[in-house]
């Protein structure tokens, strides 16, 4: 848009007794272009005045118009001198002027910049990156979802076990526990290590779980009770009978031994295959455990040999002699005489093959062959590992350990525990893969 321009007419009115040249009235317009003009108003109609000496003042006006030159000022020209003044104060000219020379430091710089902010933009926390925690007034009308209580393990009635006393002929109905401590004092020796103790309540209770599971009554008279007091089964002591009896013997200590070894296995079972097992045991081995099979026919998977080595060291009766005479050998072996062949050659008593734990598997006397299970029966010896020598009409006979030596070995969970190996560690040892379950889970479903 055009910018428009404005003529003001400036009246320059001199005194009345001094008249300016002409040159210089035209200089004072060429000075006034380069100053500030002061612009004011100048009535159309002259203004009169009076002289003292009273004279006309049109006569005067006259006079005075003739004199006076009206200079145009046009604005352009105060522009230019606005633009004068600002540079004379040091303004500088911006440097968007020249293009050129700036915009090739402002690429770089930006570059710059752009590498520095993009590292920074893609490491910034976003919001969505951070858990904002909102507090919660504690008067707040909130529903909040409980906390799950903490899991209560589930508990199961303890079972009860009826025991046939054959020395009475009566039959007592006592907790597990306090058969197992009944069990524990009569089979094992007082005196022996806690993990021993406990590893012989474990087997205990484990007999005793197994015919219940089963409901097997088996070799009770009349079958009123669940199990007998005696080696049929267990031999069972009735606990009120062991506390008076060790107490009047001085044997306090080994009685809260006992509870003690009871209390800390309460309720644990051998198991395989999630079933309670055959927890045989016996006294003494000749340094081995048997197989189930070369004892009582039927293999079992749990009930294999092993080695038992502390029982040679630590077992009083580990190895004993006895004298038979011959005549009482062909007795008890439900046998004759000695054939005469075998009489001349001294060899009427011959082993023909052992076991795996170096027991007599077969032999044969005056011409009839047995198993070594069935000689140690018939003869009642310890072990069905012996050995012998004839001495006349007489037959010393030495036996190696005591019991039939399947399962676990009393004397040998002993030297075990001696050791410093736990009751865990020593059943795993004589019983085969065996795991351990709850007595009274197991019953509690029957």
């Amino acid at each position: 848009m055009k910018e428009a321009r404005v003529q003001v007419k400036v009246p320059l009115v001199p005194r009345p007794d001094m008249q300016e040249p002409e040159e210089n009235i035209v200089t004072g317009v060429e000075k006034d272009k380069l100053a500030p003009v002061n612009l004011r108003a100048v009535p159309s109609q002259p203004a009169k005045c009076s002289s003292p000496e009273g004279k006309s003042t049109d006569k005067l006006d006259r006079q005075a118009a003739e004199h006076i030159h009206i200079p145009v000022i046009e604005l352009d020209q105060f522009r230019r001198v606005k633009r004068r003044r600002m540079r004379t104060f040091g303004r500088k000219r911006r440097w968007g002027r020249n293009p050129t020379k700036w915009q090739p430091a402002a690429a770089v710089s930006a570059l710059l910049a752009m590498a520095l902010l993009i590292p920074v933009i893609l490491v910034w926390p976003r919001e969505s990156d951070s858990v904002k925690s909102t507090p919660v007034r504690a008067d707040a009308n909130i529903t909040r979802t409980p906390a799950p209580a903490p899991a209560v393990p589930v508990t199961y009635p303890e079972p009860k076990v009826r025991v046939y006393l054959s020395a009475t002929g009566t039959t007592m109905n006592l907790p597990l526990e306090d058969y197992v401590t009944g069990v524990v004092a009569a089979e094992m020796p007082a005196e022996f290590r806690l993990e021993a103790l406990k590893a012989q309540a474990i087997a205990a209770r484990t007999f005793i779980v197994r015919r219940l599971a089963a409901s097997d009554t088996s070799g009770v008279p009349s079958g009123a009770a669940d199990v007998t007091d005696t080696v049929s089964h267990q031999v069972f002591i009735p606990p009120d009978q062991v506390k008076s009896e060790w107490t009047r013997l001085g044997k306090a200590k080994e009685w809260e031994k006992l509870q003690q070894a009871v209390r800390e296995s309460r309720d644990a079972v051998m198991t395989y295959q999630g079933k309670a097992i055959t927890a045989s045991f016996f006294s003494t081995s000749n340094g081995y455990t048997e197989n189930a099979e070369d004892v009582w026919g039927n293999a079992v998977p749990y009930l294999q040999s092993v080695d038992s080595p502390w029982d040679k060291s630590l077992a009083p009766g580990f190895k004993q002699t006895v004298t038979m005479k011959r005549s009482e050998i062909l007795q008890k072996l439900n046998l004759d005489a000695i054939p005469v062949t075998a009489q001349k050659d001294g060899s009427w008593m011959e082993v023909l093959s052992t076991t795996k734990g170096h027991r007599i598997k077969e032999m044969q006397i005056a011409g009839e062959t047995f198993n070594g299970p069935e000689v140690r029966k018939l003869l009642g010896l310890r072990s069905s590992q012996f050995s012998w020598k004839a001495v006349g009409d007489e037959v010393q006979i030495t036996t190696y350990g005591y019991g039939h030596g399947v399962g676990m070995s009393q004397w040998g969970a002993n030297g075990m525990a001696q050791e410093g190996h736990t009751a865990t560690q020593i059943l795993k040892h004589y019983y085969t893969g065996i795991s351990f379950g709850q007595a009274s889970k197991m019953l509690a479903s029957k």
